[in-house]
């Protein structure tokens, strides 16, 4: 098939697990060929991730590709340096979260519109963030005081799922996406990916039916479920892959090249 006949999407990526593996913290090579090729073919190219912009260090070979970001779960979306959305939590639910986290001596990440504050009293940001996910920057944190006088965008608590459900009763204009087991991002009511997807539609003209989303974790429910097709990684929880219009092989496996080529983007 030729490029004149190849379909062209909007293609929303999730980062850790889908775009960039847990095992070597990179890009695999098959990704970054699949991407450079449907971006030639008139595809676009999104990011869909919990992370906010300041950690978001891990996609330099692809930088050049990218036609915007969805970043802290659809709370904050921006192409360029134009804002598409930002969608912040009341402060007396922000209030309630750290509160209880003080309380309780958990782990919690404020990330506020610029800047974030991370609260670590028992290591585990050091131990997952750092180095189970290799995530950079964290060292620039800024002191709580700082960041609460920002409007906070998200709130990474570290506590079971099991306790989850008490505290969000607490907060009822939030809502929660855990992806991993030890910690969940927790974002206002009307911020997820699945929305983000939509107000990048508005903002860059384009249909949503036309859009594919590739994801791996339950934060990437909301986007899955919104995209024209949504795709599971072969690595997703298996929740993800039941909600799925597809299910390609994992990150390590060449799974966005697969993919892609299975829906004749590339």
């Amino acid at each position: 098939m030729n490029v004149a006949m190849k379909q062209r999407y909007a293609l929303f990526f999730d980062i850790d697990g889908t775009l960039v593996s847990f095992k070597t913290h990179e890009i695999p090579p098959s990704t970054i060929l699949a991407l450079t090729q449907a971006k030639a073919n008139g595809s676009r190219v999104y990011i869909a991730t919990g992370r906010p912009p300041v950690i978001i260090t891990n996609l330099g070979a692809i930088e050049h590709l990218i036609d915007g970001y969805i970043t802290t779960n659809g709370a904050l979306c921006y192409v360029g340096d134009e804002l598409v959305s930002c969608q912040p939590i009341p402060k007396d639910h922000v209030m309630t979260c750290i509160d209880d986290c003080r309380e309780k001596g958990n782990s919690l990440i404020v990330v506020g519109r610029k800047d974030v504050a991370v609260l670590d009293p028992k290591g585990d940001v050091e131990r997952i963030f750092r180095q189970m996910l290799a995530v950079k920057n964290l060292d620039k944190a800024s002191p709580l005081d700082i960041v609460l006088q920002q409007d906070i965008l998200q709130l990474t608590a570290f506590f079971s799922p099991s306790y989850e459900p008490g505290l969000m009763a607490r907060m009822p204009q939030c809502v929660s996406g855990r992806w991993h087991p030890e910690f969940t991002d927790i974002t206002v009511n009307g911020a997820d990916k699945g929305k983000g997807i939509l107000a990048m539609a508005r903002h860059q003209g384009f249909d949503p039916s036309r859009t594919i989303a590739f994801g791996d974790g339950g934060n990437d429910t909301s986007m899955i479920l919104q995209a024209g097709i949504g795709i599971a990684m072969g690595n997703a929880i298996d929740a993800l892959k039941q909600q799925a219009d597809y299910v390609t092989t994992s990150v390590d496996d060449d799974g966005i090249l697969n993919a892609l080529h299975h829906f004749e983007v590339i």
